[in-house]
């Protein structure tokens, strides 16, 4: 049994991926902003919730002081967040780089101590870094900057081996469910598999990560070949 946990696993890939490792027999532990909302998703997925905002780096100590050994570490927390340099939206921007840089930081010191020569951490960074869009100002930089994270943490914190993961468009995800299905459409036109990455590709491509012990300081990409179309 592992210690695993899923920074961002109440919704989305971070909750597929916690649900997923939980059924295993793993001890799980995710987060999400919202005490209530975290606690449901824990109990429905067999796993230990623990209230915690990335946005507020500076209580993330605190919030994670009762988690034991970690095994496989997984922060997958995002927030999606349309910002262009027309309308500038400073305090947006400063909220989603606080989020993701300074808080996915913030985790891993927390967690240091708890971590082994054989654990594993994986970072969810995203496409937007190679194939930006108009309202991606914020997103496109933060996913980019989730690589040079990976890099410095995987020499600081070596042996322990630190991966990042950039998923494309992820079709049966709650943000891409929504959308209509001409766009979706569209999409699986320019990629070459014809089809959209699914959770499940993403969530096995995180298993890969976290399992291979020889890969180390890479990014996969889960796209279907998506930035060749």
């Amino acid at each position: 049994m592992s210690g695993v946990v899923v920074v961002g696993g109440t919704s989305g890939i971070g909750r597929e991926f916690a649900r997923t490792r939980a059924r295993r027999g793993d001890d799980v532990v995710i987060t999400g902003r919202d005490p209530h909302r975290t606690d449901t998703a824990a109990k429905e997925i067999g796993a230990r919730g623990l209230a915690l905002d990335l946005a507020r780096p500076k209580e993330i100590g605190d919030a994670l002081s009762e988690v034991g050994a970690v095994d496989h570490l997984v922060i997958a927390a995002i927030s999606r967040d349309e910002n262009r340099v027309a309308e500038y939206d400073i305090d947006a921007a400063v909220h989603l780089i606080t989020l993701k840089l300074v808080g996915y930081t913030a985790v891993v010191h927390a967690l240091r101590s708890r971590l082994h020569d054989d654990s594993a951490v994986v970072l969810f960074g995203g496409q937007a870094k190679e194939r930006p869009y108009p309202g991606a100002t914020t997103v496109a930089t933060v996913n980019a900057g989730v690589t040079g994270l990976m890099r410095t943490l995987a020499v600081e914190l070596a042996p322990v081996r630190v991966n990042a993961i950039h998923p494309g468009v992820v079709g049966d995800s709650p943000h891409w469910r929504a959308k209509p299905e001409e766009i979706l459409a569209g999409l699986r036109a320019r990629t070459p598999t014809g089809r959209l990455a699914t959770m499940a590709d993403v969530v096995d491509a995180v298993d890969f990560l976290l399992r291979n012990g020889s890969v180390n300081a890479v990014e996969l990409s889960v796209d279907g070949g998506w930035l060749l179309g």
